[in-house]
């Protein structure tokens, strides 16, 4: 492990209680036992490769390895899966399993390939990565942003943000990746804030949404940028917003938001990190199921992995995540 990461727990293990640890651990365990031997889940969208990507980095989270430690196994069959899906185009997609845009499932994948770069036995997974770049890169907008097919033909944000994300953990994995197609990307989101600080989902106009924000924040400091009059003005945003959007009955993408949310506040740190993943955590931990999963409208796998993520956020083992 390296030692700024040890110095980043120092400063937020008392966080990560023991509710928390058996939570997670609860967690994993519920998705290695639900996990199918091809690395799928059961469920409507559990063949997805974004799914099963994110299962992935739920396992990546907590320390586990490919093919090592009471979870290398089941992490294994993930990327196994994932790889497999990856056409002679370089796009990653299981065309049975797509139920709307398939660059979110082809972001997943290669932050989750990318991630496992240097620590996977699979085979040619490097190659596999870089073919996945060169996808995103080709698909990148004029207006520099992202849509849901691999063709440049429109952009919004939501796809933005996991297509950045996806190119900053290539780039943590020594993948080159043109500066200019960050600086678009930048440049784009920056486009997408309205006045009240918030982000809305196409340039065309709209109203600005909290999950969008907190994704924005996020994507913008994985492409490098940490300070600025736009990151101030989103987190007055997310936190205007806060009690309207604690509540997983309130709204259908409640994870996606706070996995994008705990990410933000974890680069800001202190007690504003504090203060937010307390919030988040006494949310979670009592609508875990008896059997240590969670549910959402998506499928078990899916919330169970994201609300695992969530949690890890104190001690994560994620390079993704790292400040």
């Amino acid at each position: 492990m390296r030692a700024e990461e040890l110095s980043g727990w120092a400063e937020t293990d008392g966080l990560f209680t023991s509710d928390v640890r058996t939570a997670i651990e609860r967690g994993l365990r519920y998705l290695a036992a639900l996990q199918r031997a091809d690395g799928s889940f059961p469920e409507r969208m559990g063949s997805n490769v974004g799914v099963v990507s994110l299962c992935g980095l739920a396992f990546l989270a907590t320390g586990s390895l490919p093919g090592r430690g009471p979870f290398g196994a089941v992490l294994q069959r993930c990327v196994d899966y994932v790889a497999a899906a990856s056409q002679d185009s370089g796009f990653i997609v299981r065309r049975e399993s797509v139920s709307r845009g398939a660059m979110y499932g082809h972001g997943f994948s290669t932050l989750f390939l990318a991630e496992t770069l240097g620590t996977s036995r699979q085979a040619g997974l490097g190659a596999k990565v870089r073919a996945a770049v060169e996808v995103i890169l080709a698909a990148q907008h004029r207006s520099g942003g992202w849509r849901y097919t691999p063709q440049p033909i429109e952009a919004d944000l939501s796809v933005t943000i996991s297509q950045v994300m996806a190119l900053r953990a290539a780039r943590n994995a020594g993948i080159e990746v043109p500066a200019e197609a960050i600086t678009q990307a930048i440049d784009y989101i920056r486009r997408s804030q309205n006045p009240d600080g918030g982000f809305m989902y196409q340039m065309q106009g709209g109203e600005s949404r909290f999950p969008l924000t907190a994704g924005a924040i996020v994507a913008l400091q994985n492409a490098g940028r940490y300070e600025g009059d736009e990151l101030e003005q989103a987190y007055d945003f997310l936190r205007r917003r806060q009690s309207a959007n604690l509540s997983p009955r309130q709204s259908n993408y409640f994870l996606y938001a706070h996995y994008y949310s705990v990410q933000a506040y974890w680069q800001k740190g202190g007690d504003d990190f504090r203060r937010w993943y307390t919030a988040l955590r006494d949310v979670l931990l009592p609508t875990q199921s008896s059997d240590g999963g969670w549910h959402d409208f998506i499928g078990r796998a899916y919330a169970t992995a994201m609300v695992c993520l969530i949690l890890s956020a104190p001690r994560t083992a994620l390079p993704i995540f790292q400040r």
